[in-house]
């Protein structure tokens, strides 16, 4: 597991609106029971102002947004197959992140 993997949502009743979950967890943190996540949802909105807290991002071929007002920690045995990493979007992910703790 590390930063910015993006895994498959295993739980089948929110599966369809929140197909993938972010870690956006530091890898210091890598023997807790739990990884802090970010639902990736199906894309709603997105508008310029959105984008600053919720950035889209590109997994497999599909446009998601971050839903990062739900950030959670997430138990590390329940996350699904790892389908690749946004380590690219770091940036984005980061800032959004700071956007919505400092609000600038």
């Amino acid at each position: 597991m590390a930063q910015f993997d993006i895994y498959e949502n295993n739980e089948p009743e929110s599966r369809g609106t929140i197909p993938f979950l972010l870690d956006v967890q530091h890898d210091l943190h890598c023997n807790l029971t739990t990884r802090t996540v970010v639902p990736l949802v199906s894309i709603y909105s997105a508008n310029d102002e959105i984008k600053k807290l919720c950035p889209v991002l590109d997994v497999m071929g599909t446009k998601v947004m971050m839903s990062t007002p739900e950030i959670a920690g997430y138990p590390v045995g329940e996350l699904g197959l790892k389908v690749t990493s946004a380590s690219n979007q770091r940036t984005e992910i980061i800032n959004a992140i700071d956007f919505l703790l400092s609000g600038f």
